[in-house]
């Protein structure tokens, strides 16, 4: 992927411990457990409808400070965060309205957040309630040994997902679908946290189809790269992995074929309207 030279977003914030931010409490998670608890928790354990602010509460985000210039994995973060605002920026202008840039908090092990307490068990993930993406940058190496999702490209489509989160609270779909969720089943559900996660994953793709048109951020293997991001991250995957068995009905971000299809679907068309999951009668 081409990103060096490539603007750095000013939305970063770094609150790892030794970092120029304030040290934060709690101790540190080792990759092996956060392999363990990362496949549990989004299975079982993390409901991402919590995650899209549908369950508040908790302390606000501290006070942090800029990651240091020689930190190359932030300076990564910080150029697609930076790729990820001029994508949207202009989609919204197109729609007649102001895109509101989310700020993004580099932490290590666990961080307060207005959602309530981050772990890096949790992958990475998007507050509503404060308008931040959490990350704690040892995920990567998580899903270089232990997801088989290596390569910038991947690790880029990561970050576009959870900004994806952030477009869906500016256009109402997180509001919306929180208010509907009050009155479903725990089938129905999962079912509406599948489509908001592959909405996500649609939206993702329309910030590599608008990103490479404007500057030819691909290199060769890029595509294969964040295509195998998206199956490797799939219920089905996960549960295979984890427990040897595959168990549909608990889906919550759905199959690995859904979420490269729809990562596609936005790759291919770069148009929003071409990712409403929430009325597609087949996912």
């Amino acid at each position: 992927m081409r990103w060096e030279g490539n603007r750095q977003s000013r939305n970063i914030e770094d609150a790892r411990a030794g970092g120029r931010g304030m040290r934060l409490g709690g101790g540190s998670i080792g990759l092996g457990t956060v392999a363990v608890a990362l496949v549990a928790g989004w299975l079982f354990g993390v409901n991402p409808l919590t995650l899209l602010g549908l369950a508040g509460g908790g302390a606000a985000p501290q006070q942090v400070g800029a990651p240091p210039a020689d930190d190359e994995m932030a300076r990564f973060v910080s150029v697609v965060l930076a790729d990820t605002e001029d994508v949207w920026r202009a989609k919204f202008q197109e729609a007649g309205a102001t895109y509101r840039e989310p700020k993004l908090q580099l932490f290590r092990g666990s961080t307060p957040t207005a959602c309530g307490q981050g772990q890096a068990a949790m992958g990475p993930f998007y507050c509503p309630a404060d308008e931040r993406i959490y990350i704690d940058l040892g995920f990567y190496e998580v899903m270089k040994t232990r997801l088989g999702a290596p390569g910038d490209f991947a690790q880029a489509y990561v970050i576009a997902h959870e900004v994806a989160h952030h477009v869906q609270k500016l256009i109402g779909v997180t509001d919306k679908m929180g208010a509907a969720s009050g009155r479903m089943s725990p089938a129905q559900t999962n079912d509406l946290s599948v489509r908001i996660e592959l909405q996500a994953d649609c939206f993702a793709g329309i910030w590599a189809h608008d990103a490479q048109r404007a500057r030819q951020i691909l290199e060769q293997g890029d595509i294969e790269e964040g295509l195998n991001a998206a199956s490797q991250i799939g219920d089905d995957a996960l549960q295979r992995r984890s427990q040897g068995t595959v168990m549909p009905e608990s889906f919550t971000h759905g199959s690995s074929a859904q979420r490269v299809a729809w990562f596609k679907r936005g790759m291919q068309s770069g148009s929003v309207a071409q990712c409403d999951t929430l009325e597609a009668r087949q996912l």
